[in-house]
């Protein structure tokens, strides 16, 4: 019943009908799973490898990435979800496309899984504002980077140490390489390699926003114990490439005080693109 509902987005009447149950039923014990699938999210949200240390095997046997890549060890994004929101309380909710969404941060390794999750931040909140936050929060639970370790990000967030965007001002997604053909400069070179490797959520049902927040998290949860318990999914078996979603904001520079870039990210950057021209 559960997963029926949250896969396809079915109203609580079509359930019951479904079902052959009472709405009461219905809500009672759906609320009852996603409060266990978010306590379950507790143990599945994160690392397998809490010291983050290990070469990712998708890098280590992909001449494409390594060794350019070998000390990143995942990608962190931005995620808008649209929500009901009473209309009371949209404003805040608003984002860039004009309707209410909360805009999720999510940290993927290269197994595709998620390793750590922020939701139920307003539409309108830009994501380096909810990446900071995350970062000076101790009781946020962050899986910061190792020494040497880096995560890579979009131009939506800053390059400080341990996080390593793309050069701005130049050609990014794939989908774009593929239209308008392949990277011309060692910039694009780089970018279109950063873009490669950087790799569920439908409108959301008429509840409350909290249970909206819960059922995000219950989604990935659900996403990671199929992942790691599933040996021969269709689902995943499908995904061979990720094309990175197209945002309007995705090159401009992040606005952002008390924040310093990270010279050391700029240079790494430069040498990781010198190993891609040597290819």
């Amino acid at each position: 019943m559960f997963l029926h509902i949250l896969g396809h987005g079915v109203e609580n009447k079509l359930a019951q009908e479904r079902f052959q149950h009472s709405a009461w039923t219905m809500c009672t014990y759906f609320s009852k799973v996603l409060d266990a699938m978010c306590l379950m999210s507790v143990d599945v949200l994160r690392p397998q490898d809490p010291e983050l240390k290990d070469i990712p095997i998708q890098i280590l046997n992909d001449s494409r990435y390594m060794p350019h890549f070998k000390d990143c060890i995942g990608t962190i994004n931005g995620v808008h979800v649209q929500d009901r929101i009473t209309p009371q309380n949209q404003v805040p909710f608003i984002g860039r496309k004009g309707r209410p969404t909360q805009n999720i941060m999510d940290v993927c390794n290269f197994d595709m899984q998620f390793i750590y999750a922020l939701v139920g931040w307003e539409g309108n909140a830009h994501d380096a504002r909810i990446f900071l936050s995350v970062l000076r929060d101790p009781s946020a639970n962050f899986p910061k980077p190792p020494e040497g370790k880096y995560y890579l990000v979009d131009a939506r967030y800053p390059q400080i140490k341990g996080f390593l965007g793309p050069y701005k001002n130049e050609r990014y997604h794939l989908q774009v390489f593929c239209q308008s053909g392949q990277p011309e400069g060692y910039k694009e070179v780089f970018n279109h390699a950063h873009s490669s490797l950087r790799s569920i959520l439908r409108d959301m049902l008429t509840y409350s926003f909290e249970k909206q927040v819960k059922i995000v998290i219950a989604t990935m949860t659900l996403h990671n114990y199929i992942r790691r318990h599933t040996e021969h999914d269709c689902h995943f078996a499908k995904i061979t490439d990720n094309y990175g979603r197209v945002e309007n904001n995705e090159n401009l520079e992040p606005h952002i005080t008390g924040v310093t870039r990270s010279l050391e990210m700029d240079a790494l950057r430069d040498v990781i693109t010198g190993s891609l021209m040597r290819m």
